[in-house]
């Protein structure tokens, strides 16, 4: 079963640049689900269907831009975006919850959200972060930041390099995708990142993705025949 990719969307620059992370993780055979979070509803019927109705449009630009076939889209309602879209991971059984980066942002770097914090304390799911104006390329070079003792990083990075036809070196700067494994402390299948892992994630330059303790995630080798 290919791996499952939430996008958390709300139609900002930052989530245009997590659209071309999903589709990137698209070309190494994700399915991708377009997800927004709603902060409340509205006692008043009319307006409750007026806000369904905004929140289902916006969804509908995202795939537009998306442009990929088969994209599933999901309005989640809750207080917090981050434990919307954790809430959503569990139910749907997701592998990965993709976000740009920061507004601040300097082009080309990474730096993730408020909400993306929360996830890289505690996400069941792996967490991806798309660097400011991100554009879409071919990756022919992964990184990986390893935990010893912990083989999920490196096996979700080899996943990935066969289905891109890409090769894995542990240097982490001259790369075009960083995966990156939580620290030994963390519980198992819970995204927690180290300070070391976190000083590399903020000096990226490339799309980051970040592994849940003790998880792999599988990648078909879609590309790897392509030249």
């Amino acid at each position: 079963m290919p791996p499952r990719a939430i996008i958390s969307y709300d139609d900002t620059p930052g989530d245009h640049d997590a659209l071309m992370l999903g589709r990137t993780l698209a070309d190494a055979g994700a399915s991708l689900t377009l997800a927004y979070v709603r902060h409340s509803t509205q006692s008043d019927s009319s307006r409750e269907l007026l806000e369904e109705a905004e929140a289902r449009a916006l969804l509908d630009r995202g795939t537009r831009r998306l442009d990929e076939v088969g994209v599933e889209t999901r309005v989640v309602v809750s207080p917090s975006t981050p434990e919307g879209l954790i809430h959503l991971a569990r139910d749907e059984e997701a592998d990965i919850i993709v976000f740009g980066s920061d507004y601040r942002t300097p082009p080309g770097r990474v730096a993730p959200q408020h909400s993306t914090q929360r996830l890289l304390e505690s996400s069941p799911a792996a967490v991806a972060i798309a660097p400011a104006d991100y554009l879409e390329s071919r990756i022919h070079r992964i990184g990986v930041l390893a935990v010893a003792g912990d083989d999920s990083t490196i096996a979700t990075a080899r996943s990935l390099a066969d289905s891109f036809g890409a090769s894995l070196t542990r240097d982490e700067r001259q790369v075009d995708l960083l995966v990156v494994g939580s620290r030994m402390e963390a519980p198992w299948g819970q995204v927690m990142l180290s300070a070391q892992a976190q000083n590399e994630i903020e000096g990226a330059r490339c799309p980051v993705l970040i592994v849940p303790r003790g998880v792999t995630i599988e990648f078909p080798a879609v590309l790897a025949h392509a030249a």
